[in-house]
């Protein structure tokens, strides 16, 4: 059989929610896991790019895509949108918490409480509301739950007046082994990645300070900083590893916090 062939039944009959799935990374894993016979639910503030991202995958597959406008840092709306899911496509198989900001970048001092919470908010909590609506439904036949974090917060610590958001990234890796130590009796296996710089359009919800040059200390590298490729990488790169911690052959990955980032952390 061919390649092509079997990757389109990898995931027949299944049904996977990714939250941020109008951009980026949640746009490029909805449209593989798509493309490998999934059932996708789009969890996203409702626009103009998540409804285009329903109209393509439903050209390539009639009705396997449907766009729930979510703010998942609204417990009701998440919780509507797993139901409706629930509902339209019988399930919940794969789980991608993957919706997120960078918020505002400020000196500590200089930021506000209302800034910090809001990028707490939406990372964080969004990431708990997400699990925590879908964690029923993963039950009944077990599933795969992948939380997106980052390098900053975890490997690197020099994005200077990223305080919140590096904040949010290591509390999203403490909440994703904890929770795949507590839902492994149930056959629920949930794994977090950590992607470093990678062509997405995320930095538009970034909003920086002017006293953001006060505290930035200078880090420069003279042949760049990605040492495997020469920039950034691609959303899709990142959707192949999201598929295959989604996938059986990842069976027995859980836990695990793996890092794609083409070893730019490392310097």
């Amino acid at each position: 059989m061919a390649q092509d062939q079997i990757n389109s039944q990898y995931f027949t009959g299944k049904t996977a929610i990714v939250t941020g799935a109008g951009s980026g990374i949640g746009r490029a894993t909805a449209k593989k896991l798509a493309q490998q016979g999934a059932n996708v639910a789009l969890f996203d503030l409702l626009d103009e790019r998540t409804t285009e991202v329903e109209t393509e995958i439903n050209r390539i597959r009639q009705g396997a895509a449907r766009a729930f406008d979510v703010d998942i840092a609204d417990a009701e709306r998440v919780e509507k949108a797993v139901l409706e899911t629930v509902e339209l496509f019988g399930g919940v198989d794969i789980v991608f918490a993957n919706a997120g900001i960078n918020g505002v970048v400020s000196p500590i001092e200089e930021l506000k409480l209302e800034d910090w919470q809001q990028t707490l908010s939406v990372n964080l909590n969004g990431t708990f509301l997400t699990l925590k609506y879908t964690i029923p439904h993963l039950k009944k036949n077990g599933g795969s739950v992948i939380i997106t974090s980052s390098v900053n917060g975890n490997r690197t610590f020099s994005s200077f007046g990223m305080s919140a958001y590096s904040t949010s990234k290591a509390g999203q890796v403490a909440f994703a082994k904890m929770a795949a130590l507590e839902l492994a009796k149930f056959k629920i296996r949930v794994n977090v990645i950590c992607p470093g710089a990678i062509s997405t359009n995320i930095d538009q919800s970034t909003k920086k300070t002017d006293e953001l040059k006060e505290i930035v200390i200078p880090v420069e590298f003279p042949e760049g900083r990605q040492p495997l490729e020469d920039g950034p990488g691609e959303p899709e790169q990142v959707a192949n590893l999201v598929s295959f911690l989604a996938s059986k052959e990842s069976s027995h990955i859980t836990g695990s916090q793996i890092y794609i980032d083409g070893a730019e952390s490392l310097l």
